[in-house]
């Protein structure tokens, strides 16, 4: 038996074999990530490069001809003649990226301070785990929206375009560090007490190798699993804060920015404009979080 067959009927595929909700999120999802990366290639048009831009195909409806140009776009242009489709496929590569680096800068800094907290306790542990406390008591976006003000401001103001994605990332990843940290901390206190962490001290392993080789691997299941469903969050508060004016540059629009534009022509008629930027968000990021609780119960032993 093959490796790749050996894995097809493991007790994790079967799992997933018999859940259709996680097949159907799990295709959603690579389609959704396929299109932003290859939206070069798979976009009809470049979105951002003026030239392909023309104003009289402005407020197209959807496969409609353009009452000026007698062009027909899939979902519908814009007030500049954007084309829908190929401006949500790179709207999305914004917002993928964004969730991505955001939700791995939270889990390395998460896993860090959990490792810390855990192993090394004492006053150490108090001091992670109150800044933890205090975070908690805040509604994330609140704290992505301070950080990312605060970043602003140290920003040089040349700059702050080019560095608006990384402050974005920044503003994200230090509002959603905790849940790493908590749960990592509370599987590291279990740990530390087993055979084998003991077995290390004795062999006079220093703290970081134990942390780094004998703990972190036992404790990487849960953090998976926060990472699959704050992923998706990531996402949404990337959306929030683009729609609020305050997250992706306007030459760099998200999926959020996109619904934030749709909003103004939502009234007058151009509902599309704010539709379909809608329903890829909230697509990608429902599948997603199915996508996580498929894989927090499957990673669950206590369900087997």
């Amino acid at each position: 038996m093959t490796a790749l067959s050996a894995a097809w009927q493991s007790d994790f595929m079967w799992s997933f074999r018999r859940s259709p909700l996680a097949m159907i999120s799990f295709l959603v999802v690579v389609l959704l990530i396929f299109g932003a990366l290859f939206a070069p290639l798979v976009a009809p048009h470049n979105p951002y490069d003026p030239a392909t831009l023309n104003l009289l195909n402005g407020f197209t409806p959807p496969m409609q001809p353009s009452a000026m140009t007698g062009q027909t776009f899939l979902l519908g242009t814009d007030g500049q003649g954007r084309d829908m489709f190929s401006t949500i496929l790179y709207g999305m590569r914004v917002s993928l990226f964004v969730g991505f680096m955001a939700v791995l800068f939270a889990m390395v800094l998460g896993v860090s301070l959990g490792l810390i907290a855990g192993y090394v306790g004492g006053w150490i542990e108090s001091v992670i785990m109150r800044i933890a406390d205090v975070q908690l008591t805040f509604p994330a976006i609140l704290v992505a929206m301070l950080i990312f003000g605060i970043a602003k401001g140290f920003t040089p103001v040349h700059l702050r375009d080019q560095m608006a994605i990384w402050v974005l990332i920044l503003a994200i990843g230090l509002s959603d560090w905790v849940q790493f940290a908590r749960v990592v901390r509370g599987a590291t206190l279990v740990e530390k007490n087993k055979e084998y962490v003991q077995a290390a001290r004795l062999i006079g392993r220093r703290r970081s190798a134990i942390m780094m080789r004998h703990i972190l691997p036992n404790v990487l299941g849960p953090v998976l699993v926060i990472a699959t469903i704050s992923l998706a969050l990531a996402i949404i508060a990337e959306a929030t804060l683009s729609f609020l004016g305050v997250g992706a540059p306007p030459t760099q629009p998200s999926l959020g920015t996109l619904i934030r534009i749709g909003q103004g022509f939502l009234f007058s008629g151009e509902w599309w404009i704010l539709l379909f930027p809608g329903i890829t968000l909230l697509a990608l990021a429902l599948s997603v979080n199915l996508l996580g609780d498929w894989l927090r119960d499957a990673l669950n032993p206590r369900l087997k």
